[in-house]
């Protein structure tokens, strides 16, 4: 399953770092820099919170599962 979590964390990263070099680029942040920028924080985010060794229990907890 960490494969899959470091999967996330790297499409998050990728973001983040598009986001950045697209206002680099333009020398503003358009909407489309900070939906991206948006998304990778939130991936990045949802990455590190997975690899939390009791995030398996919160996220059954917050579903209803067991």
């Amino acid at each position: 399953m960490g494969v899959y979590y470091f999967i996330i964390l790297f499409i998050g990263v990728f973001f983040v770092v598009g986001a950045g070099m697209q206002a680099f680029k333009s020398l503003s942040m358009t909407k489309k820099s900070s939906v991206f920028l948006a998304i990778g924080v939130s991936l990045i985010g949802l990455s590190i919170f997975l690899f939390l060794p009791e995030s398996s229990d919160i996220i059954a907890e917050l579903l209803g599962i067991g």
